[in-house]
């Protein structure tokens, strides 16, 4: 059997990411995701019925991989070592994903409605989180998502020194508490 018989939806799901994160939702179309994955047409259409529900699947798929949270902290210490790690990482492996699942989200209504859900869940974690160190403003946890998000926007070039200055605002944040 050649590749071209064995994709999976999520085959053509993550090569739908990676078409969005380097050219944008233009490129969610059959045709270039099929030269990308150097297969036909036909096989986009035996998973999908149409580009509009690929691209459905497309933002369920990347809202089920990026939303996945660490369980909730069980005491201070632990619950201190996940804000750090989910200010100064995020909530995605995929950052450039992200990235373009924002932009899109600018344009697009059903993306934007997933992005909010994804954003809804990750800020009420992050608010428990910080609940769990005593922090019980709802407004921190929205500060340092958006200081995430505009870090991700900032982009990897200097990476190291965004980590740093993340790291020094969660300091800032547990010497206010």
């Amino acid at each position: 059997m050649s590749r071209k018989n064995r994709l999976s939806p999520d085959d053509w799901l993550r090569a739908g990411l990676d078409a969005l994160s380097t050219l944008g939702p233009e490129a969610l179309k059959a045709e270039p995701l099929a030269r990308a994955l150097d297969t036909t047409k036909g096989s986009f259409y035996w998973h999908f019925p149409d580009v509009p529900a690929f691209r459905q699947a497309l933002l369920k798929f990347w809202g089920e991989e990026s939303q996945a949270a660490p369980a909730a902290p069980d005491d201070k210490r632990a619950a201190v070592a996940q804000l750090h790690a989910l200010v100064r990482n995020g909530f995605s492996d995929d950052p450039l994903a992200e990235a373009a699942m924002r932009a899109w989200a600018r344009t697009d209504a059903t993306a934007k409605a997933t992005l909010e859900d994804i954003d809804a869940r990750r800020l009420t974690h992050l608010e428990d989180v910080l609940k769990q160190i005593g922090v019980t403003n709802p407004d921190i946890a929205r500060l340092l998502y958006a200081a995430r998000i505009g870090m991700g926007e900032l982009g990897p070039a200097d990476e190291k020194r965004n980590h740093e200055a993340l790291d020094t605002l969660v300091d800032l944040v547990l010497a206010l508490r």
